[in-house]
């Protein structure tokens, strides 16, 4: 006498069953389907050249194996087959399906960090340093670094360090360099020409 508690417990079992074989089942198409002999017959007679696929071991990766259905019939088939090029192939689809997705999260990252520059940057820097304080008169800008007056509101914050601010930094710095490069260069041109 199964009671009502059993019951349930061996349809559990059953369906939890069903599930991992189901599961099973599909990880081994999946593997089949990284493994195949692929044979390339050229034309032969009047039957036009055909690529045929089989998911078969590498014992079996032949023509007589592979090629179905046969397009010659008795003799022809022995010389038909010598005529076809069999190779068997592996590949690792996980592999190329993480690689994939790495390759598109490092892609989106990318993406994300462009709309930042160009999009929510801008928006942070006049929200922290007032709107006026960035933008730079025409008298002012003559020889000047055209950054510099950021780099002032930068240093005379009275706001906590933060990773923001260090960012910033860092990022007026680098501006800084290339502005001095870029000045050098050119000094050095004028000087040659």
């Amino acid at each position: 006498n199964l009671t009502r508690h059993d019951e349930c417990h061996y349809r559990r079992l059953y369906v939890d069953s069903l599930l991992v074989f189901l599961v099973i089942k599909r990880l081994c198409e999946l593997c089949s389907e990284d493994i195949r002999c692929k044979c390339i017959c050229p034309p032969y007679r009047d039957i036009e050249g055909q690529i045929y696929k089989q998911n078969v071991s590498l014992k079996d990766c032949n023509c007589l194996h592979v090629v179905e259905p046969m397009p010659v019939d008795g003799k022809d088939v022995e010389a038909y087959c010598l005529r076809c090029e069999c190779k068997y192939e592996e590949r690792s689809s996980g592999t190329i399906k993480v690689t994939i997705i790495i390759y598109l999260s490092i892609l989106g990252l990318l993406l994300l960090y462009m709309v930042y520059l160009t999009l929510l940057e801008p928006m942070l820097k006049r929200r922290l340093f007032g709107h006026s304080q960035l933008i730079q008169s025409d008298d002012d800008v003559g020889d000047q670094q055209p950054f510099a007056n950021a780099h002032n509101v930068l240093s005379r914050s009275h706001s906590r360090p933060n990773m923001l601010n260090k960012v910033e930094h860092a990022q007026q710095r680098w501006r800084r360099q290339v502005q001095e490069q870029r000045k050098s260069v050119f000094d050095r041109h004028v000087v040659l020409s």
